[in-house]
């Protein structure tokens, strides 16, 4: 049995342990290559570092405290997206960060985790006996998701405000409410984004005087697919990468933001297409074991917070790769494990920190 086990949990580890691998060496290179990156690799490792430390804790607290208190965590977290936007680090134009010195923290991030954990706590949790409380329900639900959405709406962070809005069908797909509500909802989102996109390709000024003149520009850039030396950048590296290379020390083609939003694009320019074909190799297989988490897992509050990571892992994926090759708008969002930052890779390990606490028999962790 035990070797079941260990086979089984090699399935996380070696592709785990790849695409860390790979996130270091794409650090080292940038660092090599500009003054701007001269501290990536030494942050990055020092992220990677605190994860396995909180996989390693987590073995010796009950995470049942967490859900029990998620509300309190919800709130911390709520006043961090305030406090960001008086006392933030503009970056890019984005007022998302708060300087702490040796890195950013990012609230915006962290506000996944104790929202995942609340809407989990809330859906598995409440039982409704009358439509009535499923529309109180609702009302309550769409509260907690707006407070964050219109604060990090503010600083501005459009990929996170994304993450809340799925985790949120997500979770309530997976809860007690009626389905009808989801078609309820998919009708009215549906006029609405007809009424929005007639607006903007037929009626531009009233457009502008409804949501004014910095929102329009951004959504315009939303629109902007396969435009700019991003993406022009990020296509000519991947198209024109060799199939095998290890260039540690060679510039190769330049892309604005390559450590973060353009891991994937990078990944060309240091280590070719075969390093493109190991990080999709390595999410699928990684995709697949956690995914088998579901079957681990008893109770509901635990099953929907994995549902609420798994929707952050796998889609920030999709839509980060897709960025990188130029079928999806440029909206922030690193690729998981190989993009630089400290608040997005701590986030994804305290995910699977509780994930892996709240298998069914616990001894059977990677640990």
């Amino acid at each position: 049995m035990e070797k079941k086990i260990n086979l089984k949990n090699l399935f996380f580890i070696i592709p785990f342990l790849i695409l860390i691998s790979i996130s270091l060496v794409l650090m080292y290179h940038s660092a090599f290559i500009s003054n701007i990156y001269q501290n990536h690799f030494e942050k990055q490792l020092t992220w990677f570092a605190i994860g396995f430390i909180i996989l390693f804790l987590i073995k010796f607290f009950p995470i049942k405290y967490l859900f029990k208190y998620s509300l309190f965590l919800y709130i911390f977290n709520l006043l961090m997206l305030v406090l960001v936007l008086f006392i933030g680090k503009d970056i890019n134009g984005a007022k998302a960060w708060i300087d702490l010195h040796y890195f950013n923290f990012q609230p915006s991030e962290f506000m996944k985790i104790s929202y995942s954990l609340y809407l989990a706590y809330l859906c598995s949790k409440k039982k409704f006996y009358k439509w009535f409380d499923e529309i109180k329900f609702l009302l309550y639900i769409f509260l907690i998701f707006t407070l964050p959405a219109v604060l990090v709406f503010l600083e501005p962070d459009t990929g996170a405000i994304l993450f809340y809005f799925i985790i949120t069908l997500v979770l309530l797909w997976n809860s007690r409410i009626h389905k009808r509500w989801f078609l309820i909802f998919g009708i009215l989102v549906s006029l609405l984004i007809g009424g929005f996109f007639y607006l903007y390709f037929w009626q531009k000024d009233i457009l502008i005087n409804l949501i004014g003149t910095t929102f329009f520009y951004r959504v315009e850039r939303l629109f902007s697919l396969g435009n700019g030396m991003q993406i022009e950048n990020a296509l000519i590296a991947i198209g024109s990468a060799p199939l095998f290379q290890l260039s540690l020390t060679k510039t190769g083609i330049y892309i604005p933001e390559a450590p973060t939003d353009f891991a994937f694009a990078l990944t060309s320019n240091v280590l070719g297409i075969m390093g493109n074909i190991i990080i999709l190799l390595a999410f699928l297989i990684l995709d697949y074991y956690l995914i088998s988490f579901n079957k681990k897992i008893i109770k509901k509050e635990y099953k929907l917070f994995l549902y609420s990571f798994l929707t952050v892992f796998i889609i920030s994926q999709i839509i980060n790769i897709s960025m990188n090759i130029g079928i999806f708008p440029i909206i922030g969002i690193p690729l998981p494990f190989i993009s630089y930052g400290g608040s997005s890779t701590i986030v994804l390990f305290i995910y699977l920190a509780i994930i892996f606490k709240s298998q069914k028999k616990e001894k059977e962790t990677i640990y």
